[in-house]
């Protein structure tokens, strides 16, 4: 969620969607907002970790389009008119509600019957720049804290994701829903396993805490009983303050931090400068907001095993 961080003002969204409520009635070339495409049910995302449940879950019997481009911070995604107008053509609209404004004023205007809201589909929480996944009490911190939207992170709040959707498939395409429930079920049990194995893999380690560009992996951490100390809030572009840089060379001191991680879609900059202060070594932790080519793996499962593996080398596991 974009809290801490200046929203698209609403005058502006409201004016890319009457231009896009315009270009949907000029533009009878894309067909009528049937929902279908050649006999699938189409089904739009606003970014990959929502496209990858829809195409998982839905298989053969669904069209997938998703609103934020590979490489795109989807934090900054901005519709353009025809975008928005083509939303309206959704059988079904699969989004995290807070993540995108521009998404969700678009969704608001739609008219599409079906959507999946994933911030509906599990539990969002206060995270800050520390999240301490071993006390009972979570911590916030400063300004820059607010509702996480990160949640796909969590592989048991991810199944959890995966389940709504299924089911919003299931009431928009009722001759396919037994494929849907069936899918839906072979990826939870992928996702309960994947689950287990962050938890197995990271027993027996030397530290707990670890170092991010921005507070992307409070879910992660409290899943498994890990400290994510974040170099800026959940917002990805703020700045942190001369405090906060003071504290973390305290963190990484008291903590026996060895590793500084950094992202694919944002700057490493601040990332690489803390680092090369505090002689650590750097390495990649990915929020899969998007795959690209400079992403360890080709889909959520497969970074995720890269993440684990960053995790373990950072932490010391035995």
């Amino acid at each position: 969620m974009k809290t801490g961080r200046p929203l698209i003002p609403t005058a502006a969204v409201a004016g890319a969607v009457a231009l896009g409520t315009l270009a949907l009635s000029a533009c009878s070339s894309f067909g009528t907002a049937s929902g279908w495409n050649g006999g699938k049910l189409r089904v739009t995302a606003s970014f990959y970790p929502l496209e990858y449940l829809a195409k998982e879950i839905g298989a053969t019997h669904v069209s997938v389009t998703d609103l934020t481009k590979a490489g795109t911070e989807p934090h900054d995604l901005e519709l353009t008119p025809l975008q928005t107008a083509k939303l309206g053509e959704s059988g079904v609209i699969v989004y995290l509600k807070g993540l995108q404004p521009a998404v969700d004023a678009a969704v608001a205007q739609s008219g599409v019957k079906y959507t999946a809201d994933a911030a509906k589909l599990t539990t969002l929480e206060d995270h800050g720049t520390e999240v301490d996944g071993r006390a009972k009490a979570r911590t916030t911190s400063e300004s820059d804290s607010g509702a996480d939207p990160h949640i796909w992170l969590d592989p048991v709040k991810y199944a959890e994701v995966a389940k709504g959707v299924g089911k919003t498939l299931a009431k928009a395409d009722p001759a396919h829903a037994t494929t849907y429930e069936k899918n839906t079920a072979t990826l939870v049990k992928k996702l309960d396993a994947l689950s287990t194995e962050f938890r197995t893999g990271l027993k027996n380690r030397v530290s707990d805490t670890f170092i991010t560009t921005h507070a992307a992996f409070g879910y992660l951490a409290e899943r498994y009983g890990l400290v994510e100390e974040a170099i800026s809030g959940i917002d990805p572009e703020s700045e942190p303050s001369a405090a906060r840089m003071k504290a973390l060379h305290a963190v990484a001191e008291k903590h026996h931090v060895t590793t500084v991680f950094f992202e694919t879609l944002v700057n490493d900059k601040t990332a690489r400068t803390l680092a090369g202060d505090l002689g650590l070594k750097t390495d990649v932790l990915d929020p899969i907001e998007g795959i690209t080519s400079k992403s360890r793996g080709g889909d959520y499962f497969q970074v995720q095993q890269s993440n684990l593996k960053a995790l373990q080398s950072a932490l010391g596991t035995k």
